[in-house]
Parts: structure tokens; C-alpha cells; sequence
């Protein structure tokens, strides 16, 4: 029986790179470097040993080991690691890249290249290799450092950078000079794309997974894993991302649910295998020949590469305010290209812009470059020794004053709190409304099409879905319980009218999104149905259940996003402490202006998110009063809200703001022994009961009980004070205050 050719070289290249890692083992040298040689000693270019015959499957198996590798990555470094180090990560990277193409085109055009040439040589050379660093970084065991973590940061930001250089070189080729509007719209389709992708895939995902959960074996979510890391490798093609990429988003997607250690540990030995084979591909392309061909700008390319990248990148971590023995360490692990470089020169090749000659020369600069990192990891602590003497001792010492002083947390200004948040709101539900009239354009309407008799009763019924998602988030874009609008709101009057016009200018925004699916299914172009549509934005802001429907999926996101981390609080015996420490009691006198007036018509748990639980007249006291209840002189008021709420109410009253109020548990340990006083509870929601199902505005638990809903506990993930159009559900843990006997009487009914 004959074998395919794939199975063969498959024994040859396991054989070989077993042997000669083994000897490198022995020898406690990198197991990176062993692949490589074992790659280069079963190649084309050295018939001595035993040649594989099928290159181009051998070429796949890499593919797959580069895809294998990134979905690891993605699986140890999800979305909160790359927050914790997103700043270092993104000076660094934006650092490197921009030195690097400017570093490359330059040496490019100083060897007599064309333009073309130098402008895609830049971009090869201002990519790092991912695997190569994670590969070095497993076998010299620092992958756990602190730098180590940086420079994952750092290879994350640079290959969504990479995406974005591969956009503009390809519009660049097309008429060999930039179309400003085509490249601003494919970039903004880039990004609008990226950030849905991963806003449905922590919606879906991890919801999916705890479903499913009771029926995942190991084999099952082996098979799982990986499914859904090539899958998103598929979507991400697709859609024009590379396939790296796609692999570490489903990586880092896993990452935030209680599956990724299991995941982590049943896909080692599948990485482990792939990984082998790509670098033993890698060193299968070395020829002696072209090596001796093209000697010169090899060796000045990889001369070029080594110092330019350690130098950049290190400059790139200091200006990010890490030490320079962090910075030197980085710069170090940087030092190198690697597969995203083959990606750019293979997309030059195929548009034809740059010469037959330039892949090879790279692939040579990348292994030399691969060859270097692991002895630069290595002595990076003698890099900075050496870097450490010949720097000014003037320079020295302005470094240390830069890097090393403490962290001062600069309390932000109101309007610089206000505008990030502002802004931020704007950019996320923008892009949630744009998105789902893009799935309601291009995969909704299609599938209706198909169905429906006509085109028209298909646009219609897409057009009112569409209208429905996106009056989802109407509310929250609107912002309408900003303690930050309201603090400056009443800190002067002359910031009346640039907070109006933000708050016109969102509201305009909301009202274009809504005008668009309205003129690309119709062809509706009017301007006069703005006000028309402005007049139902303003209408569905104020919907019950609309806000609920948002509520519901808004609670499932947060508990998602934040899975993992909500597991460890919850097998740590703190899950029920959360509450007593998040709101704070105060209490202050009411202003004789707002004596007769309701509690209802004060509104402040509207307009302040503060709730009054308490109000005291000379010597009588009532707990929770109603809406009706009616201030008097000199009533003392307490109340109930995060620090932030207390503070923007104290300005609002013109009373100084206090840093030091209370906590409820403080507040209620500080009580007297009394049947009167305030207590929190926690109350369980059953299946079935009467509050399963029901808003917390229709549960009427204040005014049936003269008791308040302080906070709900969904799936560990807590809500405090949450919206009164809350739906309640079964398994969630209510927290309600009132004193022991309306207490009582709610948890007994």
C-alpha cells in the first residue's frame, strides 16, 4: 500500500524535530532554534538527509500552527489583561510601528528600491512575530514576568495595526497613491466591524458555553474550542481580518469565561504540535543559495531590524513610564520579524508592487531575526548593564525621576469625567445602532426575500426590526441618570448651554441612525420626517418595556464580560458583602426653599440617583416615606446612594460635599437596638413566585411594605440601585431595606 506524500513527511519532520530538540534539550538551549535546524536539515535546499515531497501541504500545517498559537495566546490574555496594560501596550506599539516603517523605507531607498519596495519593506519590518516571542518565552520560562505581559500587550495592539497597514498598503497599490475616502470608509468599516464582533461574542458566547455546559466532556469541549477558533478564522477572512487575528479574538473570547484553564490545558498539546511544525517549515525555507545571492542587504537588513526594533521599542515602553530595565527587556523580546511580515510581502507579490526578490530576502532576515531573539531574551539584564554606563549620568537620573516616581491618580475635572464618558457612550451604542441596521441590510433582508412575495413587505417588516433593536439603546445613549450632567449642571449657570447643546448633539445622532434604514430600504429622503422621528425617539426613551428588554440584555453582557472574575468573588465567601460597602447613608438638613413640596416632585432619585430612606422632624421619624409625603421646615433628611450621588445632591443644595459618610453597613451598625430601625436583607427569587417575572416598579415592594430595593445579584454579578423597569427572574438575590417587620412581612408572602 502506498502512502500520501502528507503522511511521510509528516514522520519526517516529527523525527527529525524530535531528535534534534532532544539534543537541545540536553543542551539547554531554546527548542526554537532546534526546530528551525531540523527544518533546514530536511529541506529542499540540503538533499543529505531525507526531503519532504509535499512543501505546499507542509506550508498548511504551518498556517494551522501559526492559527493554533494566536488562539492560545487569545486564551491566556483576555480583555481585562489587555485593559491592565492597554496604555503601556498602545504607546509601545503605535511607538514601534511608526518607527519601524519610516526606519524601513528609508534603508529601502538608501539600497535603491523603489517606492513601492521601501513604503511595504517599512511595513514588514514593523511587525514583531508573535509565535517566535511566545515560543521563546515558554522555553526560557519568563512568560510569566511582568515584561512578559507588556510585550503580549504590545503584540496584541500591533497586529490590529497590522490589519490596518495591509487597508492602506492595499488602497496605496491600487493608484499608487491614497483615495482619502475610500480609506477613511474601509478603516471605519474595520472598526465597526471589530467592535461588534466582540460585543456579540461576549453576549453570546459564554451564555452559549453555560448551557451546554452539563454535556461537555473533555472530548466535547476539545472539539468545541477549536471549531469555534476556526470559525472565527473563517468570519474573520470574510470580513477581510487576517486569520491570526480571528484566532486570538476566540482565544480571548474563552479567556472570559470559567472554561478557559480547561480549555488552556486540553489545547496544550494540540498547540505544542502545530507550533513545532510551523518552525520547522520556517527553517525548511532557508537557502544557502539566495542567503549567498543577496549576503548584503540580508545581513544590513537584519542588522537594521535587531537594533532598530530594541531601540524603538524601548523608547516606546519608557515613554509609556516603565522603568528602563523593563524597557530594555521589551525592546529585547521585540527584536525580531516574523509571520505577519510573510503575510505583507505575499499581499505585495500578489498585487504587483514590489519586486519577485523581496520575499525571500525577508524570510532569510526573519529567521536570523528568530536565531537572535531567544540570546537577546537572554541577556537583555547585560543590554541594560551595557545601555546603563553609556547613557549621561544626567540623562540617568531624569529617566528615574520619569519612570520612578509614584503613580499620582489626578482627580479628573468634572468636564474631563463627564466628556469621557460622554463620548464613550456615544462611540459603543452608535456602533450597536449601525450594526444592527447592517445585519438587518445584509442578512436579515436577504433571508426575507427569499420568503416574502415582493421586496416591499420585506423592507417593511426588516425596517420595524431594525427600528426595535435600535430603540433598545436609545436610554442608555441618552444618559438620562448622568450624576456627572447634573454635578455641572448646578456647580455654574455658563455650563447650561454647552451641556444642552452635547446633549442636542447625541440626540441628532440618535435621530440620523433612525432617518438612515429609513432611506437605504425606502429610499425615503425628506427632511421633514426628522421631527417626526425625533418625536418618536423622545416617545420610546420613555417606554417601560423597552428599558426593561434593555435592562435584561445589558445585566447578561456585564455578567458575560465579567464571568470569570465573578466566579473567583463568589468562591471567595464574598458575594454577599458587596452591597454594604458600595453605598453610603447621609444625612442633611432640607433647605426651607423645598419645604411643601412632594417627595415626587423632588425627584432626587431621578435626577441624583439618591433615594431619602428616612426623615426625621424634631423627634418623629419615618422610614421609607411614599412619593406623597410632603417636606416641612427644618425636616433632616436621610439618604442613600453611591458617594458620587451623595456628592452631586450636597451641590445641588448648595451644601459642601462630604468625603466621609458612612457605608450602610456602618449605618447600620451604628444603630440603637429597635424594632424602627433600618436593616438590609436579602430576599431569593423562586420560579414561579409572584415577583418572578415582574419589574421592581410593579412589584410594588415600597409601597406595599415601605421597603426599598437596594441592589440585585444576577449570576454573582451585582446591580446596585438598579433601574425601577428591572425585571426581576428566578435565582436572583434581591436586596431590600426596611425595618425587621415590613421585612418580615415581604420575605414571608
Amino acid at each position: 500500500m502506498h502512502l500520501p506524500a502528507l503522511i511521510s513527511d509528516l514522520a519526517i519532520i516529527l523525527l527529525t524535530g524530535g531528535v534534534v530538540t532532544l539534543i537541545f534539550r540536553k543542551l539547554n538551549q531554546p527548542l526554537v532554534l532546534g526546530y528551525i535546524l531540523a527544518g533546514f536539515l530536511i529541506g529542499p535546499y540540503l538533499p543529505f538527509f531525507f526531503t519532504v515531497a509535499d512543501a505546499e501541504s507542509i506550508s498548511t500545517w504551518s498556517e494551522i500552527g501559526i492559527i493554533i498559537l494566536m488562539f492560545g495566546l487569545g486564551l491566556e490574555f483576555n480583555l481585562h489583561k489587555l485593559v491592565s496594560v492597554g496604555g503601556t501596550g498602545i504607546i509601545t506599539a503605535l511607538t514601534e510601528v511608526a518607527g519601524m516603517l519610516i526606519v524601513g523605507y528609508l534603508v529601502g531607498q538608501a539600497m535603491g528600491w523603489g517606492e513601492m519596495d521601501s513604503l511595504f519593506l517599512g511595513g514588514m519590518l514593523s511587525m514583531s512575530s508573535t509565535t517566535i516571542i511566545i515560543k521563546a518565552f515558554d522555553d526560557l520560562k519568563v512568560r510569566q514576568e511582568p515584561f512578559a505581559q507588556l510585550v503580549f500587550g504590545t503584540l496584541v495592539i500591533e497586529d490590529i495595526a497590522g490589519i490596518f497597514m495591509m487597508i492602506i498598503l492595499s488602497t496605496i497599490s491600487v493608484g499608487q497613491s491614497v483615495s482619502g475616502a475610500q480609506l477613511a470608509f474601509k478603516l471605519g468599516m474595520l472598526v465597526l466591524y471589530l467592535a461588534l464582533w466582540l460585543l456579540a461574542g461576549i453576549y453570546l458566547l459564554p451564555t452559549a458555553l453555560k448551557k451546554a455546559t452539563p454535556l461537555m466532556s473533555d472530548e466535547t469541549l476539545l472539539v468545541v474550542s477549536l471549531g469555534l477558533c476556526f470559525g472565527m478564522v473563517l468570519l474573520a477572512d470574510a470580513l477581510g481580518f487576517s486569520s491570526a487575528l480571528g484566532a486570538f479574538l476566540a482565544g480571548s473570547l474563552l479567556a472570559g469565561t470559567v472554561q478557559a484553564e480547561r480549555v488552556e490545558h486540553l489545547t496544550q498539546g494540540v498547540k505544542d504540535l502545530f507550533g513545532a511544525v510551523f518552525f520547522i517549515s520556517v527553517g525548511m525555507m532557508v537557502d544557502p543559495a539566495m542567503i549567498a545571492r543577496h549576503i548584503v542587504p540580508i545581513l544590513l537588513l537584519s542588522a537594521v531590524t535587531v537594533v532598530g526594533k530594541l531601540s524603538i521599542s524601548s523608547l516606546g515602553v519608557l515613554l509609556s513610564g516603565q522603568s528602563l530595565r523593563t524597557a530594555i527587556h521589551c525592546g529585547c523580546s521585540l527584536a525580531q520579524i516574523g509571520e505577519f511580515a510573510f503575510i505583507i510581502a505575499s499581499l505585495g507579490l500578489s498585487l504587483g508592487v514590489i519586486a519577485d526578490y523581496i520575499y525571500p530576502i525577508i524570510i532569510a532576515v526573519s529567521i536570523i531575526t528568530t536565531l537572535t531573539t531567544p540570546f537577546f531574551i537572554q541577556h537583555a539584564d547585560g543590554v541594560f548593564q551595557l545601555v546603563n554606563r553609556l547613557l549621561p549620568q544626567k540623562l540617568s537620573r531624569k529617566l528615574e525621576r520619569y519612570t520612578d516616581a509614584p503613580e499620582t491618580a489626578a482627580q479628573d475635572s468634572e468636564w474631563a469625567a463627564y466628556l469621557r464618558r460622554y463620548f464613550k457612550l456615544v462611540l459603543l451604542y452608535g456602533v450597536i445602532m449601525a450594526g444592527i441596521n447592517i445585519i438587518g441590510r445584509h442578512l436579515v433582508l436577504p433571508l426575507l426575500d427569499s420568503v416574502l412575495p415582493g421586496t416591499r413587505p420585506a423592507r417593511l417588516v426588516v425596517l420595524a426590526l431594525i427600528y426595535v433593536g435600535m430603540a433598545l439603546f436609545i436610554r442608555p445613549m441618552l444618559d438620562t441618570r448622568s450624576t456627572a450632567y447634573t454635578t455641572l449642571w448646578m456647580k455654574s449657570r455658563g455650563y447650561h448651554l454647552p451641556l444642552m447643546a452635547l446633549s442636542a448633539l447625541r440626540l441628532l445622532l440618535i435621530v440620523l441612525l433612525f432617518f438612515l434604514p429609513l432611506r437605504q430600504l425606502l429610499g425615503v429622503s425628506s427632511l421633514w420626517l426628522l421631527p417626526v422621528i425625533l418625536a418618536a425617539v423622545l416617545l420610546a426613551s420613555r417606554m417601560g418595556w423597552l428599558a426593561s428588554a434593555y435592562l435584561r440584555i445589558e445585566a447578561r453582557f456585564l455578567a458575560n464580560l465579567n464571568e470569570r472574575q465573578l466566579s473567583r468573588f463568589s468562591d471567595s465567601d464574598a458575594g454577599q458583602l458587596w452591597l454594604d460597602e458600595q453605598l453610603h447613608v447621609d444625612s442633611l438638613p432640607c433647605p426651607d426653599a423645598y419645604a411643601g413640596q412632594s417627595l415626587q416632585e423632588l425627584a432626587w432619585g431621578k435626577r441624583y440617583g439618591v433615594n431619602i430612606i428616612r426623615l426625621v422632624h424634631g423627634r418623629r421619624r419615618r422610614n421609607m416615606p411614599s412619593g406623597r409625603v410632603t417636606l416641612m421646615g427644618g425636616d433632616t433628611a436621610t439618604v442613600i446612594g453611591t458617594q458620587e450621588n451623595l456628592r452631586s445632591l450636597r451641590l445641588a443644595l448648595g451644601l459642601e460635599p462630604r468625603e466621609d459618610t458612612p457605608t450602610l453597613r456602618a449605618f447600620i451598625a451604628a444603630q440603637d437596638e429597635s424594632d424602627a430601625n433600618l436593616y438590609s436583607y436579602a430576599l431569593p427569587i423562586e420560579k414561579g413566585s409572584a415577583l418572578d417575572g415582574s419589574t421592581i416598579k410593579a412589584s410594588a415592594i415600597r409601597e406595599n411594605y415601605d421597603c426599598m430595593v437596594l441592589g440585585l445579584q444576577r449570576d454573582n454579578l451585582p446591580l446596585v440601585q438598579p433601574d425601577i423597569n428591572m425585571v426581576m427572574q428566578s435565582g436572583d438575590l434581591v436586596w431590600i431595606l426596611g425595618t425587621r417587620t415590613m421585612a418580615a412581612k415581604v420575605l414571608a408572602e
